[in-house]
């Protein structure tokens, strides 16, 4: 009792300190439509996943970071409600979610997870009627980040990438810890009798080689992936391992004006290929994000050193984020951000008209 009480006061002392050092920053602050329910241990990362047929019954399936029997994914309605909790994986960090792998010639979509201490993946089939989600977990999953040792052979950071031309879909995985070059895996997902696979195809991807790499975002239209370096900024690569510049960096970006770590990253997107692509900084009490210009500047598509605006948010040293432009419902009726909120141990939902109204405050305040 005593322990938590603490605990709530130094919560709520970091809190009010975030707050004054935003409110020095004059950044607009963001309020929630609503949280999640809470969870028994601490959570990491969020990935929506869009009910085409009605997306007002989309989902959100997040992590609870803890060591097995009771690490596992949490799904959630967009309502708050806890819809199911899957336990058994050990300690994952990361999830993504990807559409239409055909398993015995059936299009499914699954989410996949990074298991930390098991080191492996772990996938789930999504129900099409959202009702739930299935391990489908196929052998080889067992054997991601082969040969590795020590934390490098830990998975933490994943994202999923579907390649447009063909369909194809990639986990690009990033470890605990690894080299200043070729710190990424990238795995082609594949039907392993039903069940989910992965074939290793590549490593790339610089490291600064200080803190870690956690936050991976995939821009499936336009090819491109996105991480956080945590102490140094964002890099920027082609995800498609084939592409005639797949061996170089696109971009190094989000080098400054950040307080915490580089945490998750999202992308809103228009169907024109421009949109925002969203980064956290993760701040005790009130988390800071970053918004940048999906496509770049003007002939530059890979010019994203400037920054369109920032806003705070009441989420506690995010982890991990995720965004979608589609509209689900009245609540969110031009999209959709979920944010980790840590103190809680539970998400934020933030309808994206919100952060617009913010951006526009944001605009404002430049301009004075």
């Amino acid at each position: 009792m005593v322990d938590d009480v603490r605990r709530a006061r130094r919560l709520l002392i970091l809190s009010l300190a975030a707050a004054v050092s935003v409110a020095a920053q004059s950044l607009p602050v963001v309020s929630p439509v609503r949280a999640t329910e809470a969870l028994r241990f601490d959570p990491d990362d969020p990935a929506i996943w869009i009910n085409r047929a009605d997306p007002k019954k989309s989902l959100i399936i997040g992590t609870v970071k803890v060591a097995a029997p009771d690490g596992g994914l949490a799904v959630f309605a967009l309502d708050g409600r806890l819809r199911q909790l899957a336990t058994g994986p050990d300690r994952p960090n990361n999830v993504d979610v990807e559409y239409g792998l055909r398993l015995r010639g059936v299009a499914t979509d699954i989410a996949v997870t990074t298991e930390r201490l098991g080191r492996r993946l772990r996938a789930y089939a999504i129900s099409a009627d959202g009702s739930g989600i299935a391990d489908v977990s196929g052998e080889s999953l067992r054997r991601v980040l082969e040969g590795a040792t020590g934390d490098q052979g830990a998975p933490m950071g994943i994202s999923l990438y579907r390649r447009p031309r063909d369909g194809a879909i990639f986990a690009i995985v990033a470890p605990k810890a690894g080299p200043k070059n070729d710190y990424l895996w990238q795995y082609r997902l594949v039907d392993e009798g039903g069940r989910v696979g992965a074939r290793f195809i590549r490593r790339f991807g610089n490291f600064s080689g200080s803190k870690e790499i956690e936050a991976v975002a995939v821009d499936d239209a336009l090819g491109y992936v996105y991480y956080a370096d945590e102490d140094t900024g964002i890099h920027k690569w082609r995800a498609d391992p084939d592409a005639a510049d797949a061996s170089r960096e696109l971009a190094l970006f989000a080098t400054s004006g950040y307080r915490g770590d580089r945490e998750g990253i999202g992308l809103w997107t228009r169907p024109n290929g421009t949109g925002f692509i969203v980064s956290v900084d993760q701040i005790p009490g009130t988390s800071v994000f970053h918004v940048y210009r999906r496509e770049g500047e003007p002939g530059r598509p890979h010019d994203h050193s400037r920054e369109l605006f920032a806003f705070a948010a009441p989420a506690d040293e995010t982890d991990g984020l995720d965004v979608v432009s589609t509209p689900l419902g009245s609540d969110f009726p031009e999209g959709l951000l979920v944010a980790m909120n840590s103190g809680a141990k539970n998400f934020l939902l933030f309808s994206w008209r919100t952060v617009v109204d913010a951006a526009r405050v944001s605009t404002r305040h430049a301009a004075d």
